[in-house]
């Protein structure tokens, strides 16, 4: 029987609920809804507005802001429409509150009943530091798109985005620690693979939100090649005469990057589970990494598609989904790699 079973429970309830305010803000992101609540108050506005009369108020501040101003003020856009994008706005955050709520109303409980040992508890430090950091960048996101500029900075969206998927794979390691306590050989080799593996895979997830925030999904929607049947298409150089720049903020470069370390991050996992072989692994070692390279190919193939069909919301959707559950397994893997 597990030791700290509810503590333990607890860390995987908080990775259910961080799983599912990503998959809300990819919608947010998907439905250009992020921009829609222009200003933010902890307590009041825990709920949406509750009358015609609120709802005008807010949509009437919205009006006053670059997305409509530039954008939808061109398109019809009307007050159903902005209740549409408030409501995934408003839920997003909301889940963020929940999320808070469970980390911390359990955590005082497990620190009175002394549940929580001295390593376990530093590393809930963290977590918590985590969340609180999350939200100031949730916040440092959106207040780009509200100066200037009707869209967020795509830095700052793939800051948000990729600090949720580390504070969910630190969230699991923990767990795992407690799952799994006893200490085993180590493969150095293999551990030492998964951690670059692992390191790549987060600089495709965090192109990933540079792909997002520049919608740079939306050219070139061929492959193998891009468009013209080019490798490296000529509109890479004409995007911006710095060359750092036209990998981190021309959307041709952007998702060069992208496409071409799905490549990378496809090889490695594949390597890691061919060397492997030489070993004697445990069960949940080489399921780790037999489910690894089942998810690679997956996500490399909806990312092929989402590309092609010019990033429908679904496709969009289920590639970002399947980002974190290919995380999940190398997370899974490595930990088991290395205790």
């Amino acid at each position: 029987m597990l030791k700290n079973k509810s503590v333990i429970i607890w860390l995987l309830s908080g990775c259910v609920l961080v799983f599912i305010m990503v998959v809300v803000g990819g919608i947010t992101r998907l439905t250009n809804s992020g921009l829609s609540m222009t200003d933010w108050h902890l307590v009041t506005d825990t709920f949406p507005p509750m009358t015609e009369t609120k709802w005008n108020i807010a949509f009437e501040e919205y009006k006053k802001f670059p997305e409509y101003q530039k954008i939808n003020i061109h398109n019809d856009f009307s007050i159903s429409d902005y209740k549409f994008i408030y409501f995934w706005e408003w839920f997003h955050r909301f889940i963020g509150r929940i999320i808070g709520l469970v980390f911390i109303i359990p955590f005082v409980y497990f620190l009175i009943k002394k549940r929580i040992d001295s390593a376990t508890l530093k590393k809930c430090f963290v977590l918590l530091g985590m969340g609180a950091l999350q939200g100031f960048f949730g916040w440092f996101m959106v207040k780009s798109g509200l100066v200037d500029n009707p869209d967020v900075s795509h830095y700052r969206l793939a800051l948000h985005l990729t600090f949720a998927f580390l504070t969910f794979a630190y969230t699991l390691w923990v767990a795992l620690d407690l799952i799994y306590p006893d200490k085993r050989e180590v493969i150095v080799s293999l551990k030492k693979l998964a951690r670059v593996t692992l390191v790549l895979l987060i600089i495709q997830i965090i192109y990933g939100g540079f792909v997002a925030g520049l919608n740079a999904g939306l050219v070139h929607n061929h492959w193998p090649l891009m468009s013209d049947r080019q490798f490296f298409h000529d509109s890479i150089a004409l995007e911006k005469e710095n060359w750092l720049l036209r990998f981190t903020e021309g959307k041709s470069g952007v998702q060069f990057v992208h496409r071409t370390m799905a490549y990378i991050v496809v090889g490695l996992i594949v390597f890691l589970y061919f060397k492997s072989k030489k070993y004697i692994l445990t069960t949940q070692q080489h399921n780790g990494l037999k489910t690894l390279v089942i998810l690679v190919f997956l996500q490399f193939t909806l990312g092929v598609f989402t590309l092609l069909y010019g990033v429908p919301l679904w496709l969009g959707l289920t590639h970002q989904v399947m980002a974190f559950f290919l995380l999940t397994a190398m997370t899974f893997t490595l930990h088991r790699l290395s205790k």
